[in-house]
């Protein structure tokens, strides 16, 4: 048996809680609003993110911060990805060298450009980097935690992944392992971005066609950015690329699908997320990887009109009509020279 801290009591810190305590690990979740944490752990479920779900026995939900981590092997950050770094701050002085830090946070930091195990590794001032590991996949909080099968991959040093491999995988929930963790969030990030951009086809009434191009150009955008990057193209193939865009990009679950939705039937993004309880990790990060994209001359047509979308206020079906307008080419070209 396990102990096991996760930092953030929303729907994926809690499913990851309800599956590791289902396997007879003792959790406890963390959440910054002590009243809230409370009720949580009363309740025994997250009535607000996963309602009638329990807890194992061996969950429980705190605000208490203070000595949290003494003792535990596996820290699981589950927040927000432009809140990473403030969690990370307030809990670096309870890390030691035989912490293991995962985080399951999708997106890229707006300040700094910064991969999210960079920002991980920026805040524990280079120590233990080796100990973090990226969790990434095609697996929705809701289908997890009530035990549907899915699979994920575990990103970071071999042995490190290997490690939240054990913990983790079940007969229900399936874990690969992959070195590659600057592939694995880059496919993560960029997955994000363009499931808006699924929604907005949705919201505009265009058909499978439509999706199914999206997807496949989208792929292509991915690649080209992560190689840019230092990434292998072979994981953007896997379920942290390929795997994670498709479920993204269809699922009714998908919190960035159903604001690219609405952006298609005309609402502004200040109204959209006005009314959102969840996080659409996209809209952040769509900005940082458009302007990360631009220093380094990678060309991502679809990202730059999912930015146009939201932050130059373009009308989504101007967007599709100059991407169909565009100038003809080969399907894959690789640069000569």
């Amino acid at each position: 048996m396990e102990k096991a801290v996760i930092l953030g009591a929303g729907s994926w810190g809690s499913a990851l809680g309800i599956l590791l305590g289902r396997k007879g690990h003792r959790v406890s979740i963390w959440d910054y609003k002590k009243d809230r944490a409370d009720a949580i752990e009363a309740a025994r479920e997250n009535t607000r993110y996963l309602p009638q779900v329990k807890f194992p026995e061996t969950v429980h939900v705190t605000g208490e911060a203070e000595g949290l981590l003494k003792g535990i092997q596996y820290v699981i950050f589950s927040v927000p990805s432009q809140k990473l770094r403030e969690v990370v701050r307030k809990f670096s002085g309870q890390i030691s060298d035989r912490t293991i830090l995962v985080n399951t946070a999708k997106g890229i930091e707006i300040l700094s450009g910064m991969r999210l195990s960079e920002v991980m590794k920026d805040e524990i001032l280079g120590k233990y980097h080796r100990n973090i590991v990226v969790l990434s996949g095609p697996t929705h909080a809701e289908e997890v935690a009530v035990g549907l099968p899915s699979a994920i991959v575990a990103a970071g040093d071999p042995a490190k992944a290997k490690k939240v491999q054990r913990l983790l995988n079940s007969d229900r929930f399936r874990i690969y392992i992959n070195d590659d963790i600057i592939g694995v969030e880059l496919g993560a990030a960029v997955k994000n971005c363009l499931a808006i951009g699924a929604g907005i086809t949705d919201g505009l009434g265009f058909g499978d066609n439509t999706k199914a191009a999206l997807i496949t150009r989208g792929i292509a955008e991915m690649i080209r950015y992560g190689k840019a990057l230092g990434a292998k193209e072979t994981t953007f193939s896997g379920l942290s690329g390929i795997g994670d865009l498709v479920v993204t990009c269809t699922s009714r679950h998908s919190r960035n699908r159903h604001v690219g939705e609405l952006l298609g039937k005309g609402e502004k993004i200040e109204q959209i997320l006005s009314r959102m309880i969840m996080v659409a990790e996209g809209v952040p990060t769509v900005k940082a990887i458009y302007e990360s994209a631009k220093k380094l001359g990678v060309s991502m047509p679809l990202v730059n009109g999912i930015y146009d979308v939201i932050y130059n206020n373009v009308d989504p079906r101007n967007v599709v009509e100059g991407l169909m307008r565009r100038s003809t080419k080969e399907e894959f070209y690789e640069k000569k020279g």
